[in-house]
């Protein structure tokens, strides 16, 4: 998957005309989806990045993990023209490493790049069922080295990269920042909703997971009220530097209008 792998990359990483992604912003998104030795019900993040795949499948356990993954495949599939599942994974063999994350160091920067990360094999699956079977199956895969990132890969290759373009408002902007190594809003609406918009005019419908966010306090953006009151009362929120999952105690949220629900999350952050 050549050719393929090397479309992936671009809509993630580059920015035309730019010099690519560095080492180290490439390596802070190298982790797997891992839950807290202290912390059993958290996936645990281990540098800034990749806080924007990472909250929107925060779950319990494995059972859930895995599910939280094959609903948001099931969503991107949903959103999109597609009548199959794609799962992104190594060859046998071929993972680069073992680990689930190699922290950082005040070393010169490593000379991996992003093509001696890319994946040889994808999987093509027909059926919701045959979906669940497959991701519980590469359960160790997700928790593995560039978990995050196989599974990001394998979202929008279900989705579409033609149908991610279509919706993304500037499509000179990658999904991750090259300079800071954040996610974008469309990356963050894409997994959260299946739909790869930068702004509220392409989510139609009511999200099972909120959003909220401080720039809105800011004035700097606003977001709309099917973002903003969910399905299920969990929220993820956004500050300046990274986001979070606010899953609140019923008696601690206020539930009136829905910028009060915003104000009370976040004085409790």
């Amino acid at each position: 998957m050549g050719e393929l792998n090397k479309e992936v990359v671009d809509i993630v990483w580059e920015r035309p005309g730019s010099n690519g992604m560095s080492a180290s912003i490439f390596r802070r998104w190298t982790q797997g989806l891992v839950f807290s030795e202290t912390e059993h019900t958290a996936l645990e993040q281990f540098e800034g990045g990749p806080c924007a795949v990472i909250a929107p499948v925060q779950e319990e356990q494995k059972a859930a993990l895995c599910s939280t993954l094959a609903e948001i495949l099931e969503q991107a599939c949903s959103t999109s023209s597609t009548t199959s599942y794609c799962l992104v994974t190594w060859a046998k063999g071929q993972s680069p490493h073992t680990t689930t994350h190699t922290p950082l160091t005040g070393g010169p920067e490593t000379s991996q790049t992003l093509q001696d990360q890319q994946p040889s094999e994808k999987r093509i699956v027909k059926s919701l069922s045959e979906l669940r079977e497959e991701v519980v199956s590469l359960y160790e895969t997700w928790k593995g080295r560039c978990g995050v990132l196989l599974f990001l890969y394998s979202v929008i290759l279900t989705k579409g990269i033609e149908n991610i373009r279509n919706e993304i408002e500037d499509t000179t902007e990658p999904l991750i920042d090259p300079v800071y190594g954040h996610g974008s809003q469309s990356l963050v609406n894409l997994l959260v909703t299946g739909h790869a918009v930068s702004n509220l005019h392409g989510i139609h419908n009511q999200a099972s997971v909120g959003f909220l966010t401080l720039m809105e306090s800011l004035r700097y953006c606003k977001v709309g009220a099917f973002l903003k009151s969910p399905k299920f009362p969990i929220w993820i929120l956004g500050s300046e530097t990274h986001l979070s999952v606010r899953i609140p105690q019923k008696h601690t949220l206020n539930l009136g209008p829905v910028c009060n629900i915003s104000q009370s999350l976040f004085q409790r952050q």
